[in-house]
């Protein structure tokens, strides 16, 4: 942040790390608490579709 730059949680996994990152001003979250890992046919309709609140909120 000081730099300007926004900063991104890579690999979070559980709810507890989650806060830890939220709580420390993490900007953005990603890792398998909100999906693994997908190929390009499953990214591509997860694009296209939109993402489900139940698993935004995961």
């Amino acid at each position: 942040h000081a730099l300007g730059m926004t900063v991104i949680a890579e690999g979070v996994e559980t709810q507890e790390q989650l806060d830890v990152v939220r709580a420390i001003g993490c900007d953005l979250v990603q890792g398998f608490l909100y999906s693994p890992a997908v190929g390009v046919d499953e990214a591509t309709r997860m694009l296209r579709d939109g993402f489900s609140e139940e698993r935004l909120a995961a």
